[in-house]
């Protein structure tokens, strides 16, 4: 009999919550209407999605009829990007989404210091008269560093303010992709000082392929998708009723159950990087120590191929990452790891351990005995 699958992936993919999928499965079936039709068991289903959006709306601090219900945060991404135009500002360790929709247009790339952080100093000289948008994610998917969004906010409120001062009505706003985010930290839009943000209910116990867009009123927002006229006229197609309802219990339960599963999570975090770093003490734990997610864990064994661990571990029923699933996908160096300055040897060697409900004492002690004995393995073979 095989043993259990010990999953430290939870940044790629989160398995559905069970009281999510319980409160899903009544719009598959009985609850089928189309929320748009004129009859009494449709105006009900029509009530519950509306209900759906209020409380995700209450998990941000805004108003259900703020949010745009999308595919997933790329497509959030997209809209925010293609609405707005103009000069866009990124830093370099962003997921590919936002950087792939900065590149559509005129953009600045900006670098981030060793562990990840955005220095404002270099938002505010990347500002140029028509830029119009700096996106920067409250939290790496790779590293987990947090991003001192409170600060960036001021900046780009002081723009606004200089450009309003000179008689200059060229708008400037901040997006962030609280994606990684949400469920560890606070994502009220106020509280962060954001004009976007977006959502993805995948990484929070929720369904694939649901997420949100939130813009202030202030922001004027095109459709990438036209049709029906859905979501205000700027995402047409039959909403996705059963994945909102999902996605509203997802964040109820992740805002509801933060600061006990963060400080859980940080507490078998650092008991796996103690193990880790007690067996090698050339590894190299990546991103701020401080400003991180409490369940992530990057480190990088130098001159290893971390793939040949990976697939290794995998024959062990241990899931682990190389990088960010997207990254995997393309068979490519992790751009986030070229951004911080990790050297190539360094950055080959690397493992994301991302950890979640799953995770406890048990299944972090066999994790991290094996990760021990196929990396002791690997550096043996190396050597030979």
């Amino acid at each position: 009999m095989n043993d259990p699958v010990i999953y430290l992936d939870h940044a790629a993919a989160t398995p559905l919550d069970e009281h999510v999928l319980a409160a899903m499965q009544p719009y598959f079936s009985y609850q089928f209407y189309n929320p748009s039709a004129p009859y009494a068991p449709a105006i009900a289903v029509r009530r519950d999605y509306d209900q759906a959006k209020a409380t995700i709306a209450r998990a941000i601090g805004v108003k259900g009829d703020e949010l745009i219900v999308t595919a997933g945060a790329t497509e959030s991404i997209n809209l925010a990007f293609r609405s707005i135009g103009g000069h866009v500002i990124v830093p370099a360790i962003e997921h590919h989404a936002v950087l792939e929709a900065a590149k559509s247009g005129e953009h600045t790339i900006i670098p981030v210091n060793e562990q990840g952080l955005v220095d404002t100093e270099e938002i505010a000289r990347a500002i140029r008269p028509e830029t119009r948008l700096v996106s920067v994610a409250l939290a790496n998917n790779e590293l987990g560093t947090i991003q001192p969004l409170r600060d960036i906010a001021e900046v780009v409120r002081e723009e606004r303010q200089r450009r309003l001062d000179k008689g200059d009505k060229t708008p400037i706003y901040l997006h962030s992709d609280a994606s990684q985010g949400v469920g560890q930290l606070d994502v009220n839009v106020a509280r962060l000082g954001v004009d976007l943000l977006t959502l993805n209910a995948a990484k929070i116990y929720g369904p694939k392929q649901v997420g949100l867009l939130w813009a202030a009123p202030s922001v004027r927002l095109e459709p990438l998708i036209v049709g029906g006229g859905q979501e205000r006229g700027l995402r047409s197609g039959t909403e996705n009723v059963a994945g909102t309802i999902g996605f509203a219990v997802a964040i109820e339960r992740a805002t509801a159950h933060r600061k006990y599963e963060r400080d859980r999570l940080a507490m078998l975090r650092d008991r796996l990087q103690a193990k880790l770093m007690g067996a090698f003490s050339e590894a190299v734990v990546s991103g701020h120590q401080k400003h991180r997610l409490a369940g992530h864990l990057h480190i990088s064994f130098p001159g290893l191929d971390a793939e040949r661990v990976l697939f290794a571990l995998e024959a062990r029923n241990i899931l682990v990452a190389t990088g960010s699933a997207c990254a995997a996908n393309k068979g490519t160096r992790s751009h986030v790891l070229t951004a911080i300055g990790l050297a190539p040897e360094v950055a080959d060697g690397s493992l994301r351990l991302t950890l979640g409900h799953g995770s406890n004492d048990d299944n972090i002690d066999v994790a991290a005995a094996a990760i021990i004995e196929e990396v002791k393995r690997e550096y043996a073979r190396a050597a030979q």
